[in-house]
C-alpha cells in the first residue's frame, strides 16, 4: 500500500464538510483497527471489487491509504505502525499532509458523528 496522499478524496468518510452513511459499528470497527490495532486503511477510491464477491474490496499494489485517516492520527499524534515503519523508510512524509483538510480531529469524533 502506497503512502502518498495528501489529502482526503471528495467522499472520505473521515471528512467533516460532507455527508456519509457508514453506521456506527463499522465507524467503531474502523476507528479500532487504525487507532488500537496498528492496521492500515485504504482509500475506497484506490481498491478494486473482489472477484467473488462485489461487495467486498480488494487493496492491490496501487493501493493508496486513505488520506484522511492519516491526517485524522496525525492529529492525535498518534501515527500507526505502518505509518511510522514507512516514513522511516521514506515511503511516507507526514509533512506533506493537507493538515488543514476537513477532517475529524480524533476517533471519538469520528464514531460520534456516524452515532
Amino acid at each position: 500500500m502506497k503512502f502518498t496522499l495528501k489529502k482526503p478524496c471528495k467522499n472520505c468518510p473521515f471528512r467533516t464538510d460532507i455527508e456519509f452513511y457508514l453506521g456506527a459499528e463499522r465507524a467503531e470497527e474502523i476507528a479500532d483497527a487504525v487507532t488500537r490495532l496498528d492496521q492500515t486503511f485504504a482509500c475506497h477510491e484506490t481498491t478494486v471489487p473482489d472477484d467473488e464477491d462485489d461487495l467486498e474490496m480488494m487493496v492491490t499494489e496501487n493501493s493508496q491509504h486513505c488520506a484522511g485517516v492519516l491526517i485524522m492520527l496525525e492529529k492525535m499524534e498518534q501515527p500507526n505502525q505502518m505509518m511510522r515503519i514507512s516514513e522511516r523508510l521514506g515511503f511516507y512524509d507526514r509533512t506533506k499532509l493537507d493538515m488543514d483538510a476537513p477532517v475529524f480531529d480524533d476517533d471519538e469524533q469520528f464514531i460520534e458523528a456516524y452515532q
